[in-house]
């Protein structure tokens, strides 16, 4: 490999997350459904049937376009895109080809190496999709769900140049569209779907040689390994002197290998020419205003943000902006709490993403708020309640939703800082204990943490540790 380097470029095509189908008022999301139940006569081409734009696709893909800093036009076509497969009844598929939504743009994805990589997008339109095509028993299956279902495929210029950087792009696009909220972006349900076009040349040359196009590519972890096939089947086949041909190739990832589909069609095969049952789109200032109203800082900005406003490492920033969700979350506590951001970090990071993974919730969901998470360290800043306490009432505050302050009032969590409460609870943890206190007085000084967990233990966690540590040292000697 070190004498050749890849290129390599994604076409991705992903599944918008409206109501309704892009010409036709059935369901968009028909995961799971019973094969062509969720049909109707203008999504599966009958004849006489005219669709009719869903506006609420046009301003998705507005807000991908903006996203990814690409050219919004003014007014844009749609065409029909020709070919014949038996998933894709009316024969031909309602996309745009050169007077598109959206020209231009790209994205700078950083790399977990320290270096970004530039990718630009050479295309960004919105299509049909078609339907689903299932080999079972010698037959062929037809799913007619699928078609029309809302797509924007996205191209990406020869800019990669690894399967990892590959993998870096796909996963910071999927961060991406879950964060504007204009799809769910999962692989495994075909929300967002990747074709891989590699091709190699020497080092140091700036030509493009025949690409290989693979499809039929369903997770981020899969992509990166049929690219890594791919250039190094390229490889074997340049030096064993023979030539790179043309080809789709499909995946498969039981076998992890890669097989010959079809020779790679050229876009004179599509025969494109305009849509004639839809008008144009046209884009006005105003239309275009309202729908970027809400536009929202976007995840790399705001990683970069938490880092220089919040004082937060690398690795914490990158963890609380992976969801939006989970950043509003994190803000919304440092602003109720006050005090040092990088202790709501902690906590955040620690103690409540497990109970979100545990509870299989979104920070909205949570019963938990900032507030009362913000409340919740106060305490424990305060000595009002012990860290243990306080990790406690994070899981009762979540089954209750009642405030920290009413359930510590209610249940007597406070924390208790009477001597000689604590010294009558020493004692007597001392005297149940003697072959622990004898092994301690004959020199195991760890044993000492063993003695506070006692403590804390008859305690209810409600005993302020240092005072117990302090007592049980003094009765010890």
């Amino acid at each position: 490999m070190s004498e050749y380097e890849a290129v390599i470029g994604l076409e991705t095509h992903i599944q918008l997350n409206t109501t309704t189908k892009i010409f036709c008022s059935c369901k968009a999301d028909s995961w799971n459904e019973p094969p062509n139940t969720n049909i109707c006569p203008v999504c599966t081409g009958q004849p006489g049937v005219l669709p009719v734009l869903n506006r609420a696709v046009v301003e998705k893909a507005v807000v991908l376009a903006h996203a990814m800093r690409a050219e919004i036009r003014p007014l844009s076509f749609f065409d029909r895109k020709n070919y014949f497969y038996p998933d894709l009844p009316k024969g031909y598929q309602i996309s745009q080809y050169d007077m598109a939504l959206a020209h231009g743009g790209g994205m700078d994805v950083p790399m977990p190496q320290g270096y970004v990589r530039h990718v630009s997008i050479t295309k960004l339109h919105i299509e049909e999709d078609a339907g689903k095509t299932k080999h079972e028993n010698g037959r062929r299956l037809i799913d007619f769900n699928r078609c029309g279902v809302p797509l924007i495929e996205m191209v990406t210029g020869p800019d990669l140049r690894t399967a990892e950087e590959a993998a870096q792009y796909l996963i910071r696009l999927r961060q991406l569209l879950r964060w504007l909220g204009i799809s769910e972006a999962d692989m495994e349900k075909a929300h967002l779907r990747c074709d891989a076009n590699v091709s190699i040349r020497p080092r140091g040359a700036t030509y493009l040689n025949p690409k290989t196009e693979i499809k039929n590519v369903n997770s981020i972890d899969a992509v990166r390994t049929a690219i890594q096939t791919e250039i190094a089947r390229q490889i074997r086949e340049v030096e064993s002197g023979r030539t790179v041909e043309a080809w789709t190739l499909e995946w498969d990832e039981d076998s992890l290998t890669l097989r010959k589909m079809r020779s790679k069609e050229t876009e004179a095969d599509y025969r494109y020419f305009r849509e004639p049952d839809l008008l144009p789109v046209r884009m006005d200032e105003a239309w275009r205003e309202s729908i970027l109203a809400g536009f929202p800082e976007l995840p790399l900005q705001r990683r970069q943000r938490f880092m220089e406003q919040y004082g937060l490492p690398e690795y914490d920033a990158e963890i609380l902006t992976s969801e939006r969700q989970l950043s509003d979350y994190y803000e919304e506590t440092v602003r109720a709490y006050g005090g040092d951001p990088k202790k709501v970090s902690n906590w955040l990071m620690n103690e409540v993403l497990r109970m979100i993974n545990e509870r299989a919730l979104q920070p909205a969901q949570m019963k938990l708020s900032p507030v009362f998470l913000a409340e919740i360290v106060r305490m424990v800043d305060a000595g009002t309640i012990n860290m243990t306490t306080g990790k406690a009432l994070l899981q009762k505050v979540e089954d209750s939703g009642i405030s920290p302050a009413r359930i510590v009032e209610a249940e007597g969590l406070a924390k208790v800082s009477d001597d000689a409460a604590i010294r009558a609870v020493c004692e007597q943890v001392l005297a149940e204990n003697p072959c622990e206190v004898e092994t301690f007085r004959s020199g195991k000084a760890t044993l000492m943490g063993w003695f506070v967990g006692q403590v804390m233990r008859k305690m209810q966690g409600k005993a302020d540790a240092n005072i117990a540590r302090a007592i049980l040292e003094e009765l010890l000697r």
